[in-house]
């Protein structure tokens, strides 16, 4: 950091518990698609939450000025992270395997980047989690129950209404592949059982859209996950279903398209995201399906373009 002083360095009040400043500090950090950044760290008996998925953070050290500081300290050592804005949102106390509390102010930022792509110096993994996914994890309770109150607060009201006032929210686009066999059955793919999302269950071959089109983005997922060669001019639009999730997550616009032809046998090409490809008949469907799925199968087999889900 720059000599310049950090805002909450200056500013009072803003990180106390009784009489006392807290020793640790830690960053609740989550993207714009409402999920949040977890740190899974070593199992290794005498350190702070062994072997727990947790936040990056870490104890004040002598050169520290202020908590910020130790944050941002532990963001740069840890994990490569330098973020524009960090700004104080809780101090939590928790006891750890038996412990005495640990008094923790815990700082909120944003950052929508890969976290594969960091050097992690500590710990195991970082990954992207959203709150309904962290009754599944190892986790303190303290830390699960802060990501949910701060989810609740995000732009999102209860009911999954928009404040009034809030700013535009951009969405997440979802890429979807219809294909039929001959027999008119639908070709789905069944989610490996660690998947975050829709795990053991069976699922269209879809993508999320990168700095992409739509169609590209169908074409190359076809290709990197089964195998399959499309010709983008063999593509026509099929059904668009305007989605919100749930309280606190990012609405998602998702594009079923249909193959006309393809070259290819469907094949595992990632075994870590899909287990199996599999012909469906479309009345006799599994009954592990996404419910979107299953609902945008219907809506096209009916004729409807476009559906919403989630928005009442």
């Amino acid at each position: 950091m720059g000599s310049a002083e950090p805002a909450s360095c200056r500013s009072a009040g803003s990180v106390s518990v009784g009489d006392e400043e807290p020793e640790i500090a830690s960053a609740l950090i989550c993207n714009g698609d409402g999920e949040y950044l977890l740190h899974l760290r070593d199992d290794i008996p005498g350190i702070r939450e062994p072997g727990c998925w947790s936040l990056l953070g870490g104890v004040r050290e002598s050169g520290d000025r202020c908590l910020e500081d130790t944050v941002r300290r532990e963001l740069r050592e840890e994990a490569g992270l330098d973020l524009p804005v960090l700004e104080p949102f809780a101090v939590t106390e928790a006891a750890e395997d038996g412990t005495a509390p640990a008094s923790t102010q815990v700082y909120a930022g944003r950052w929508d980047g890969d976290p594969t792509r960091l050097l992690l110096t500590e710990g195991v993994m970082l990954r992207w989690f959203r709150p309904d996914d962290m009754d599944r994890l190892r986790m303190l309770p303290a830390t699960r129950d802060l990501v949910r109150r701060h989810a609740a607060g995000r732009t999102t009201a209860p009911g999954g209404t928009v404040r009034h006032g809030a700013a535009a929210v951009p969405h997440l686009v979802g890429v979807h592949l219809y294909l039929e066999d001959h027999a008119g059955h639908i070709l789905l793919g069944l989610r490996h059982h660690n998947s975050a999302f829709a795990s053991n269950t069976w699922h269209f071959l879809a993508g999320h859209c990168e700095q992409e089109s739509a169609v590209f983005c169908l074409v190359r997922e076809a290709q990197e996950e089964a195998g399959l060669h499309i010709d983008p001019r063999d593509v026509e639009f099929a059904h668009a279903l305007h989605q919100l999730p749930g309280p606190g997550r990012r609405p998602r616009l998702q594009l079923v398209f249909r193959a006309r032809a393809w070259r290819g046998v469907p094949e595992v090409r990632e075994p870590d995201k899909c287990l199996a490809w599999q012909w469906w008949d479309p009345n006799a469907l599994p009954d592990r399906l996404v419910p979107y799925t299953r609902e945008a199968i219907a809506h096209i087999r009916a004729g409807r373009a476009y559906s919403e889900a989630g928005w009442e």
